[in-house]
């Protein structure tokens, strides 16, 4: 029987016991880590295509929450384990929420370190390339949004959907790379090059996190990985 994240790890419909008590508060905090993460994108994508650097100030503080939580999260899995002797389903649950704050963790650290790339390009102008990485950053922050509903309706599927769309990023990348690195006779400095090419690795692996978290989700509920 396919169950969330919310339900007791037993998917029984008696009362849930001490530690699947504690495994769905550590649900709840993944999801509010979530959606820090993904408020924290949706800043960042206005600071690089909107240009609104006053967007700086609220992701750095967003990325100090996320943080806290990604610390407080480990922690109470690792103590859950070592207190509970948990039976084998409830080390599943444990151990995959474990690898998939990391994810959420890293995509935190990316989105910080594009709205920095923000600051830097600012003096530039708008890049002739940034329709296609805004576009290609639209992908991913829904892909996010995918791979966090995933958390809470269980559905064995989202792994899979999600590789299929991260094929779709990986495909803007290789062209978008392609473009910028055959550039030739650039106009003035080569720093937005660059950091444009490091923009677009950024949101490439934010993709591959994304996935990954869908991954993990579907292996929670399924108990077999994709």
């Amino acid at each position: 029987m396919k169950r969330s994240l919310f339900s007791t790890a037993s998917g029984a419909a008696t009362k849930p016991t001490a530690i699947e008590r504690k495994i769905k508060r550590v649900c709840q905090d993944v999801l509010r880590m979530g959606a820090l993460v993904e408020d924290s994108f949706r800043l960042t994508q206005q600071a690089l295509f909107a240009r609104d650097l006053s967007t700086i100030e609220r992701i750095n503080a967003l990325e100090d929450r996320i943080d806290e939580f990604y610390r407080q999260i480990e922690l109470d899995c690792v103590v859950t384990m070592t207190l509970n002797a948990p039976v084998a389903e409830n080390c599943r649950w444990l151990s995959a929420l474990m690898q998939l704050v990391r994810d959420l963790e890293r995509i935190g650290d990316y989105s910080q370190d594009l709205a920095d790339i923000a600051v830097r390009l600012f003096p530039y102008g708008p890049h002739p390339h940034l329709e296609e990485v805004e576009a290609m950053a639209r992908q991913t922050l829904t892909m996010l949004g995918m791979s966090l509903a995933a958390l809470v309706e269980p559905d064995p599927e989202a792994g899979a959907r999600l590789q299929a769309a991260d094929n779709v990023v990986d495909e803007a990348y290789d062209r978008l790379y392609g473009l910028l690195a055959t550039q030739r006779d650039v106009p003035g400095p080569i720093e937005p090059v660059l950091l444009m090419v490091l923009t677009i690795r950024h949101i490439e692996r934010m993709a591959d996190h994304a996935t990954n978290i869908a991954q993990r989700a579907s292996y929670i509920v399924t108990g077999h990985r994709s």
